[in-house]
């Protein structure tokens, strides 16, 4: 029973996703000042409980095959960490001009690519799944090292910033969990076989969405009166994010279909577009020094992230279902 309301987590995410930050937008309006600091005490918790298991399924040593795939790396990081930032920095200039919170916010989602979704969405789509682990893997480790030397460019000195308290917070938020998740894999395979721990995978990804749950049900409470204090600039966000993953997958599929073969090519796309959220919503919360509206564009972000992600993957399917068609019909013309 357990596992099968866990992998239903994981399944509907999105719809408990928004259900998570419509209550937590709710009750925050309610919660008096002890609830609230109660709140903020289960914060460290449920973000081990987020990250951890999303580690767990996660296999670095694919970085170990990046000189095999070293094209699609190489492409992944520069769209990653030069395209995707500038797409941000643009966007923000455009629409968050009076308020930095959304910027950051919007900043995190650029800089810290691939989730859990890339390889899943990859399989799906008829991707190269083996160059999308080690794409997961490199950028993931890429984005640790350069997150805060690029938030000490792009983040206002006014806002207090401290990029060697967010290599602290990197340190408790991802590289912890990360080296726990590490081991536990090895543990677990070395127990009960590869088999053994696919079975196991849906589970880990359940808690992690569990965790995704509960974290946007607190941080949504905790910052309720401010983003309720002007709702319609609020949902406003929602017109940047779309914008920033459109041009981002656009550019990932021009620079697949121009250097790289179809698989390849999907692959890409699913590398570049699909952001790790989780850990950009882990960092932002943990953080004290940071503005508290830099929570909301990362929450809306997991609404608009799965279906752009089932687009293009339905896209590529019409595409391929076409080219069999046609390749029939000349077979029969022949």
């Amino acid at each position: 029973m357990i596992r099968g309301v866990l992998t239903g987590f994981k399944r509907n995410l999105l719809y408990v996703v928004i259900g998570s930050l419509v209550a937590g937008l709710v009750f925050g309006q309610f919660a008096g000042a002890e609830t609230k600091a109660g709140l903020q005490l289960a914060v460290v918790p449920v973000l081990f409980l987020m990250v951890y298991p999303m580690m767990i399924n996660i296999d670095l040593q694919e970085v170990l095959h990046a000189r095999r795939h070293a094209r699609i790396v190489g492409l992944s990081l520069l769209l990653n960490f030069g395209f995707a930032p500038l797409v941000a920095v643009g966007l923000s200039r455009v629409f968050f001009a009076g308020d930095v919170g959304y910027a950051i916010g919007l900043y995190f989602i650029a800089l810290i690519p691939t989730s859990g979704m890339t390889a899943a969405w990859t399989g799906l789509a008829g991707g190269d799944l083996e160059a999308a682990l080690v794409a997961m893997a490199v950028n993931l480790l890429a984005a640790i090292v350069l997150l805060p030397a690029y938030l000490s460019v792009l983040i206002p000195g006014n806002v207090g910033f401290d990029p060697t308290v967010l290599y602290r917070q990197l340190a408790q938020v991802v590289v912890v969990p990360m080296v726990a998740g590490t081991l536990t894999r090895r543990g677990l395979i070395r127990r009960y076989g590869g088999e053994g721990f696919k079975q196991l995978k849906p589970i880990f990804g359940g808690l992690s969405s569990l965790g995704v749950m509960l974290i946007v049900f607190i941080a949504m409470t905790m910052r309720s009166t401010a983003i309720l204090a002007d709702p319609l600039a609020s949902a406003g966000t929602t017109v940047p994010l779309v914008a920033f993953y459109v041009l981002v997958l656009g550019g990932g599929a021009a620079l697949g279909r121009l250097l790289l073969d179809t698989e390849r090519g999907v692959t890409l796309v699913y590398a570049t577009s699909m952001r790790n959220l989780s850990i950009a919503l882990a960092i932002v919360v943990a953080a004290d020094t940071l503005p508290t509206s830099a929570v909301l564009p990362i929450a809306l972000a997991y609404v608009i992230q799965p279906p752009l992600g089932a687009f293009y993957m339905h896209y590529r399917r019409d595409v391929v279902d076409r080219g069999l068609s046609l390749r029939d019909a000349a077979r029969q013309l022949g």
